[in-house]
């Protein structure tokens, strides 16, 4: 691969300061890279506050298979709330902000491309689908390697006292495994292989390493938080809303994983990857593996992410790890994200396809009401994607060669 190793005289732009963006700047530049961090109004006083003249302390347990390590204080080449100027020369940009800042951070990204680019969206939740399709709305035709990955590389959680975001990150566990690919597939081997200049990759790289996913479409399936997070949050709220309440000691304990979890949820969380898997089957794409018997325990499948496929936590222990996790009300991104953008997506792709969803359906009917939104009118539909005119071969010679179809 010596045709990318210009990459590692680059700097790397981080776009996205929350805790996912944090962790994986920080994490980088205690690795070497040459970090700059990037955050937009109104969010970026207080994301990028004190960062700037003091770094980023980037701590914690980092729990992990192999025991993989690092800590410190993280300096930047740069704290800016200007993308073209944090981009500019940049080889590696890495988009860790949710979904709905996606097009917000495109918008301004797009302009300041430059040939050679490669952009990683951690994850990616079809964030290099609607990358693409701006490109090809704006006219933009440089030269980028686009792709995402299922998950972020750390379970972090950035620290915030009396209602302020401090510069610092916590990073409570480490993959050692991650789920990517491109946009199209063609640039997936480079994509992939781009990792070894991100110091955040470095557990991954030395762990069980990178593996490619079927498509973009893969990596969207493969995405654990809707599985995860819709169910139990909303099965869990009894216990979410009356944590620290009238039991439980300390509200900012909570954890859906410590304290939600049981059997009856994770029966529903098997069967909405069932629908997945069968959404998966019709489209023609993969998505990651994983065996029943890896739903029943304190966390799921997010602990093969970082423990590998025998870690389990049986549902009569405690998950100490996961304690303060959260999340602490209905209007928190495991419901207000993972259901427009990862559950929705499943809706309207079973409506096009002929694959039955109630489990997911029913997810988003019961979160329109609790979070007094309509999900259905708010989600993400496949034509914002870019490919709801497509007949399935047409999108697997998008997603696969990058051959664009018109709407007809």
């Amino acid at each position: 691969m010596h045709h990318i190793e210009y990459l590692k005289d680059k700097p790397i732009a981080v776009l996205g300061a929350g805790a996912v963006g944090k962790a994986v700047a920080g994490d980088c530049a205690l690795a070497g890279n040459t970090v700059r961090i990037c955050d937009l109004p109104p969010f970026s006083d207080q994301t990028l506050f004190g960062m700037k003249e003091r770094g980023l302390t980037f701590y914690g347990d980092q729990l992990n298979l192999y025991g993989f390590e690092r800590s410190g204080q993280a300096l930047f080449d740069n704290v800016t709330t200007d993308v073209a100027e944090a981009v500019k020369g940049a080889g590696i940009i890495i988009i860790t902000t949710p979904a709905i800042g996606h097009k917000t951070f495109f918008e301004k990204l797009i302009p300041a491309l430059e040939d050679g680019m490669f952009i990683h969206i951690i994850p990616d939740n079809y964030g290099s689908l609607v990358l693409r399709k701006m490109m090809r709305e704006a006219g933009c035709g440089k030269k980028v390697v686009i792709g995402g990955w299922s998950s972020s590389p750390y379970g972090s959680r950035v620290d915030i006292k009396g209602g302020v975001v401090l510069p610092r990150i916590r990073a409570y566990y480490r993959a050692i495994t991650l789920r990517g690919a491109s946009l199209p597939t063609t640039d997936q081997k480079d994509f992939l292989e781009s990792t070894r200049f991100i110091g955040a990759f470095d557990c991954i790289n030395k762990g069980n390493g990178v593996e490619g996913g079927q498509t973009v479409m893969d990596t969207g399936f493969s995405n654990v938080n809707p599985v995860l997070h819709c169910p139990g949050v909303i099965l869990g709220v009894g216990v979410m809303e009356n944590w620290g309440v009238i039991y439980g000691e300390e509200r900012n304990d909570f954890s859906i994983y410590s304290h939600a979890y049981c059997p009856s949820i994770s029966r529903v969380q098997y069967g909405l990857y069932q629908e997945q898997c069968a959404l998966a089957a019709a489209m023609g794409v993969g998505i990651q593996g994983f065996e029943k018997k890896q739903f029943f325990s304190r966390e799921n499948i997010l602990g093969p992410e970082y423990m590998g496929p025998d870690y389990e936590i049986p549902f009569e222990e405690h998950d100490y790890i996961q304690y303060g996790t959260g999340p602490f009300t209905i209007q928190n991104r495991y419901i207000t994200e993972d259901i427009p953008v990862g559950c929705h997506v499943y809706h309207e792709l079973g409506k096009k396809f002929g694959v039955k969803t109630p489990i997911v359906d029913s997810l988003i009917s019961l979160a329109s009401v609790m979070a007094e939104q309509d999900f259905y009118e708010k989600g993400y539909t496949l034509e914002y994607l870019g490919i709801g005119h497509m007949t399935q071969a047409e999108m697997l010679q998008y997603l696969n060669e990058g051959i664009y179809t018109e709407p007809k």
